[in-house]
């Protein structure tokens, strides 16, 4: 049983989110950058994928992360992932871009849906403080919401909930 983490990043915060991830979790390979990857091969031998993604204000209304992701939401969405168990995690900023807080969440979320993964790792919106997010699902975001700029001294222990809920939902990482 193999769980990948897969990451893309602009500025260092999204790696370093994984970085902290990886050790919670004992069963998942080191974390890689999408940047390095040539090609989503690598994802058909895992069992469960979990993915980190910021979200930029780009005014765009799509393929906001600003990274690598961005122009592999479409083969993702190509993918066959049935059987597969994704978690994704999504930095933003809560109190400049309220508005649109981890938009990029849901963006990756849906291609991997498309790709007809199981999605996991759901987190309730109480506690965060935002206007506005298409990452909401009902009264959940569609993965785990990290603001590094605002709510930095929050991140620790949100990783650490993710992680023993992921633990509980991923059989691959018991």
């Amino acid at each position: 049983m193999a769980v990948g983490i897969y990451f893309a990043t602009t500025t260092g915060k999204t790696e370093d989110i994984a970085d902290r991830l990886h050790p919670l979790l004992n069963g998942s390979n080191t974390p890689q950058d999408l940047a390095d990857l040539q090609d989503l091969s690598p994802l058909n031998d895992l069992d469960a994928i979990i993915c980190g993604i910021p979200t930029w204000n780009t005014g765009a209304d799509s393929e906001r992360s600003g990274t690598a992701w961005d122009s592999m939401l479409e083969d993702i969405s190509k993918l066959s992932l049935t059987g597969k168990q994704v978690a994704i995690y999504g930095l933003g900023d809560s109190s400049t871009y309220t508005e649109n807080f981890c938009d990029a969440i849901e963006e990756l979320h849906q291609c991997f849906k498309d790709a007809g993964a199981t999605m996991v790792g759901y987190v309730s919106k109480d506690g965060y403080t935002f206007e506005d997010s298409k990452s909401l699902i009902g009264d959940k975001f569609c993965g785990l919401p990290l603001d590094e700029d605002s709510e930095s001294d929050m991140t620790d222990d949100r990783l650490m909930s993710w992680a023993i809920q992921l633990k509980q939902e991923i059989p691959a990482l018991n």
